[in-house]
């Protein structure tokens, strides 16, 4: 087999299960944190905004 190539045969008879009680999942509250997260940013919009065009200018 080239490759990108399959067997269709190998794709017909394959079984899916849908079970809600199957136990192998992950545990997504397992690691829940509770907190909170301040930015301060020491520059102005305007600051920013020009050091992005200086940015754009360089690589033109």
């Amino acid at each position: 087999m080239g490759f990108g190539s399959y067997d269709e045969s190998e794709q017909e008879n394959q079984e899916y299960s849908a079970d809600l009680d199957d136990d192998s999942g992950v545990e997504t509250s397992e690691h829940d944190h509770e907190g909170s997260v301040d930015f301060e940013f020491g520059a102005s919009n305007d600051e920013l905004l020009n050091r992005l065009n200086e940015m754009k200018d360089e690589e033109e």
